[in-house]
């Protein structure tokens, strides 16, 4: 598989590359996590000249350093711009002081809407995602305004990240019943080391016909195979400021570290094709702040676990998931129906499942 390989983002025409390039890293940060205007615009050209169509960033990445990075990218390369889809967020208030300054009400989501629009240098976004729940805005309000900007042709699709299950389908819910523009992708935390997505809004997804995109795919780097037990930590701003992997997480990195072992790969690629394995549209958005760090991740394409390897990864990072999600796992052999048939399959003969063989 390579990068033009495409898939379709959810219930939608919209046509995607397997990996998202996440330009969160594009810019300067005052943490030293980002990177400078020309090293972004190298992995972005990179990323595109390799058949890449699908970057993310948000309006306060880097203070919207991020956005204009890329803005500015586009419009020195006339014709370029049409061919990519290009998604933001909304939610992250610029504006301190303002308590209208972000949120998800109609009048912040307009004025995000055009301060992006400005950085990045366009008349529309392809897919514009709620980037966190806003607790003190009915979520109809929230769907119908970004339904009038898909009808004004501001934006193209809808997506959220980071929201409750709940609020998820309950905006979903509206949507469908009154006519406006649904969901079509979830941009959800998800790895091999954060695997609680899989309790509820993963199983959603998979019902409604939503993609995932999950972020921090290789949870902080601790995937990326640079983390050894008893090892010290990579000297970078990442590293100094979340640390290192705990021992329940070493049992995971030392795992997919001798699976890499064995079939001449890296972790890296083989945790981004872990995921790039689970039931549905799974689009992992891999980030970048070096050159190299994007062709290591790509390497993730190359690889196709078997389903051993995947069994062995899918055990030693089973997630301890919140009520009800047991109930309908191994404990599901508790539903009896007096030894009648239901769904063509005797309700007598469920055996309990293992956690392993929970899959999403």
């Amino acid at each position: 598989m390579s990068l033009d390989h495409y898939v379709t983002l959810g219930r939608s025409g919209l046509r995607v590359s397997p990996f998202a390039l996440g330009a969160m890293t594009f810019g300067e940060d005052p943490g030293g996590a980002g990177c400078g205007v020309e090293e972004s615009e190298k992995i972005l050209a990179t990323y595109l000249d390799l058949g890449g169509n699908f970057v993310d960033t948000a309006n306060f990445y880097t203070n919207g350093h991020s956005e204009k990075i890329l803005g500015d990218f586009f419009a020195a390369r006339p014709g370029r711009r049409a061919r990519v889809v290009l998604a933001s967020k909304f939610f992250g208030n610029l504006f301190p002081g303002d308590p209208n300054g972000g949120g998800a009400g109609r009048a912040s989501i307009i004025a995000q809407l055009d301060e992006t629009l400005r950085r990045l240098r366009t008349d529309h976004l392809d897919l514009y995602w709620l980037h966190n729940w806003d607790r003190r805005t009915p979520i109809e309000e929230t769907m119908r305004a970004l339904d009038d900007l898909v009808r004004a042709g501001k934006i193209r699709y809808v997506g959220f990240s980071n929201t409750p299950a709940w609020v998820t389908a309950q905006a979903q819910a509206t949507a469908l019943l009154r006519g406006w523009t649904p969901l079509i992708a979830l941009q959800v935390e998800y790895s091999l080391l954060a695997r609680t997505v899989e309790g509820e809004l993963a199983p959603f997804a998979l019902d409604q016909g939503l993609a995932l995109v999950p972020w921090s795919p290789l949870k902080n780097g601790f995937l990326s195979g640079k983390y050894r037990r008893g090892a010290p930590a990579p000297e970078s701003a990442r590293a100094a400021f979340v640390g290192g992997p705990s021992e329940a997480e070493f049992a995971v990195v030392d795992a997919v570290a001798a699976i890499a072992g064995e079939i001449g790969s890296t972790s890296a690629a083989v945790s981004l094709a872990w995921l790039r394995a689970r039931r549905g549209t799974v689009v992992p958005i891999i980030g970048a702040r070096r050159l190299e760090h994007l062709t290591g991740n790509l390497a993730g394409l190359e690889v196709t676990l078997t389903p051993a390897q995947l069994a062995r990864l899918d055990e030693v990072s089973a997630p301890t998931l919140d009520y009800p999600a047991p109930m309908h796992g191994a404990q599901r052999a508790m539903l009896q129906f007096a030894g009648t048939t239901v769904d063509g399959e005797p309700s007598t003969v469920y055996p309990p499942l293992l956690q392993s063989e929970v899959r999403y």
